[in-house]
C-alpha cells in the first residue's frame, strides 16, 4: 500500500510565468499546468485575462494549484514583492519563465527616448530583476531553470524596431550570463526565440506585413503560442539539464 501511495504522489514542483494573462505566456502557464506544476500567474494590469489563464491552467490539470500575483516585473519593489508572495503559497520556485513584454514600434528616426526606454525596462529590466530576486532561492535549493522569451528580432534586427530588437537581444546577453554565474549550483538559464507568432501583438500587422514576413518562413505557416509552451516545457524539463546558455529559435526556419 505504501509503496502505491508513493507511485501516485504527486511532486510539487513551482513554476513563475511572468506576462501570463495572454497570448504565449497563457500558452506556457498552461502547458507547465499540464506537464504537474503549480503555477503563479503574473499579470500587469488585467486581471481578468489571468483569471481566464488560471482557469485554463486547472482544466488542463486539475491536481494543480495556481496563484495570481499582480505587479509589474520593471519596478523593484513590486518583483520582490511577488516573490514574497509566490513563496508565502510555495515552498519554491523552481522554474522562472521571464516573458512580460511590450513593443512600441517606429522608425528610428521618429522613435522618442521615452518609447525607446518604456521597452527596454519592460522587456529587459524585468528579465533582470526577476532573476536576480527568484535566482537567489534557486541559488539557496541549487535547483532552477530559468527560461527567457527572447525573439528572432533580437538575433537579425528589424526595421521599425530597433527598441524591441535592442531589448530582445540585451535577453540573449543576459541570458549567456546567467548560465556562466548560475551553472555550478545546479540552475540553467536558457532563451527561447520565438519568430513569427500568431498573437493578439501580431494580428494588428497589415496584410502586406504578413505576407513578407510569410515569404520568409519556409515551413509555409505562421507559428502558434503553443508551439512556443512546448519548447519552454521541455527548457524547464529534468531532461535539459545539460543545456545550458542556449537560444533556441522557433522559428519555422526564417529566413
Amino acid at each position: 500500500m505504501e509503496e502505491t501511495i508513493k507511485k501516485n504522489e504527486r511532486i510539487e514542483r513551482t513554476a513563475l510565468v511572468t506576462g501570463a494573462g495572454r497570448g504565449i505566456g497563457r500558452a506556457i502557464a498552461v502547458r507547465l499546468a499540464k506537464d504537474g506544476f503549480d503555477v503563479v500567474i503574473n499579470y500587469h494590469s488585467n486581471q481578468q485575462e489571468a483569471e481566464a489563464t488560471e482557469a485554463l491552467c486547472h482544466e488542463a490539470n486539475p491536481d494543480i494549484k495556481t496563484l495570481l500575483v499582480q505587479g509589474d516585473v520593471s519596478d523593484e519593489a513590486d518583483v520582490q514583492r511577488m516573490v514574497e508572495e509566490s513563496t508565502a503559497a510555495f515552498p519554491a520556485i523552481d522554474v522562472l519563465v521571464n516573458n512580460a513584454g511590450i513593443t512600441r514600434d517606429n522608425l528610428m528616426l521618429r522613435m522618442t527616448p521615452e518609447d525607446f526606454d518604456a521597452v527596454l525596462r519592460s522587456n529587459l529590466r524585468s528579465c533582470f530583476l526577476m532573476t536576480k530576486f527568484v535566482g537567489r532561492l534557486m541559488l539557496k535549493k541549487r535547483y532552477g531553470r530559468i527560461v527567457n522569451i527572447s525573439s528572432v528580432v533580437g538575433l537579425h534586427g528589424n526595421a521599425g524596431q530597433a527598441n524591441y530588437a535592442a531589448s530582445k537581444a540585451g535577453i540573449v546577453g543576459l541570458t549567456k550570463s546567467t548560465a556562466l554565474e548560475y551553472a555550478s549550483r545546479g540552475i540553467t538559464a536558457n532563451a527561447v526565440a520565438p519568430g513569427f507568432i500568431e498573437t493578439r501583438m501580431t494580428e494588428v500587422l497589415s496584410e502586406e506585413i504578413k505576407k513578407q514576413m510569410m515569404s520568409r518562413i519556409p515551413a509555409g505557416h505562421f507559428g502558434h503560442p503553443e508551439d512556443i509552451a512546448n519548447a519552454v516545457s521541455f527548457l524547464a524539463s529534468e531532461q535539459s539539464s545539460y543545456i545550458n546558455g542556449q537560444v533556441l529559435s522557433v522559428d519555422g526556419g526564417m529566413q
